[in-house]
């Protein structure tokens, strides 16, 4: 059984976006918030984008308990590097463009390093004892974008696990304007009639129906119709493109996503004392507010037997 995912982040609206275009940072070499605009061809040749009315928001999502930093710097991750052997399923080749926001302009991104992993067509994640895949590493690997800020990755289309839909992760990492570590992390979804009709080929139907669907699955409504390929037929499997341009200057999306308490909600606090007996003093001072801002948390899901 896998534990939920908790959902963290923020979901944008187009006047959010527009906003933050407006105050975007001013380093090439940083990464930020997950704000993504409509790229067009530059003059150089390279994806810039105008920012403008086509902006739109991608929200950063939760990282989930599945994630590995393997370094496994490799285009093709559907094999694992120790055996040579490759996980089943319907290929795909997915291309991501990373841009940073520069005052009224998207520019690629380069050198950020990418990241992608997502389960088998049965539903496992490699390295992870639970699952029982400890020591493979199957479906995960990085690139480092080039200086179009392109990466591209072949791999195959997911599987399915209880309490999710169909879901790829992804984590881009840079340095922010700070100086400090900076980090984007989010997830990618199909359409649910995209998904209907691959998981009803080998070797996924195997698995059966799929117990949620994006209308079901509680952090795809934060956002994820702002995430979702759209793939297209190739002669073997399919392609599918994705952009994200990024607010190289947000410290609270480029907060590591990997702090928090480890996988799992706790109990819950326990009951407050009792307030004391008697008519409580006028007068009282507002409650002075934390001097520091508790990092974000994320639970991860209940893992399957």
């Amino acid at each position: 059984m896998h534990d939920d995912d908790e959902p963290v982040g923020r979901v944008l609206g187009r006047r959010q976006a527009l906003a933050l275009l407006g105050i975007a940072g001013a380093a090439l070499t940083a990464v930020g918030s997950g704000v993504a605009v409509a790229a067009t061809s530059g003059s150089d040749g390279v994806a810039v984008g105008d920012c403008g009315v086509d902006c739109v928001a991608r929200p950063e999502q939760v990282e989930g308990p599945y994630f590995v930093d393997e370094n496994l710097n490799r285009s093709d991750i559907r094999t694992d590097p120790a055996t040579g052997v490759a996980s089943p399923g319907i290929p795909l080749v997915l291309g991501l463009s990373v841009l940073s926001i520069r005052g009224e302009r998207c520019v690629p991104l380069k050198d950020a390093v990418v990241d992608v992993w997502h389960c088998d067509a049965t539903g496992v994640y490699s390295d992870i004892a639970s699952e029982g895949s400890a020591g493979k590493k199957f479906l995960r690997g990085l690139q480092v974008s080039d200086r179009g800020g392109r990466v591209r990755f072949t791999t195959v289309l997911p599987g399915w696990y209880r309490g999710r839909t169909v879901h790829i992760h992804i984590k881009v990492r840079t340095i922010g304007t700070d100086g400090k570590p900076y980090e984007f992390t989010s997830q990618l979804y199909f359409t649910d009639a995209f998904n209907t009709a691959y998981l009803a080929q080998p070797p996924y139907k195997a698995k059966g129906t799929p117990d949620t669907t994006n209308a079901t699955d509680f952090i795809f409504r934060q956002g994820g119709d702002q995430l979702t390929l759209r793939p297209h037929r190739a002669r073997h499997g399919y392609t599918a493109d994705f952009t994200i341009a990024l607010d190289l200057s947000d410290p609270t999306v480029g907060d590591d996503d990997s702090q928090g308490p480890g996988p799992g909600p706790g109990p819950g606090p326990g009951p407050g004392p009792t307030p004391p007996s008697g008519t409580p003093p006028t007068g009282i001072p507002p409650t002075r507010p934390p001097s520091t801002t508790p990092p974000a948390t994320t639970t991860a899901p209940p893992t399957t037997t």
